[in-house]
């Protein structure tokens, strides 16, 4: 299995950057993301950036990654790192909302 690791820009040069994240330094390679200015986050896998993310999207990741590794060691309060979720309703996706509304109005 792979996971992407959301990681920040330190040092940006032609096709890589050398980046920091998860308490580690990697050049990652930058070609399908093109090259991205010092400050900026990328999700990594395998040393390749495959997405630029927000600074709120890298923060929700780092937490899910946090949870992951704090439920693993056997702990089981992890609500607090998921805080954009745990006062939410689920909601379905557009597409499938627009089903539902038109199965709703005919009876289906």
């Amino acid at each position: 299995m792979c996971i992407g690791l959301p990681m920040q820009v330190v040092v940006s040069e032609p096709g890589y950057a050398l980046c920091d994240g998860m308490g580690q330094r990697r050049r990652v390679d930058t070609l399908l993301v093109g090259d991205q200015p010092v400050g900026c986050w990328l999700l990594v896998f395998l040393d390749s950036a495959r997405e630029v993310l927000t600074d709120a999207q890298a923060e929700q990741i780092q937490k899910a990654l946090q949870a992951l590794d704090q439920v693993l060691n056997g702990e089981t309060d992890v609500g607090h790192l998921f805080a954009d979720l745990v006062e939410r309703e689920p909601q379905l996706p557009e597409h499938l909302q627009q089903q539902s509304a038109s199965q709703a109005t005919t009876g289906e």
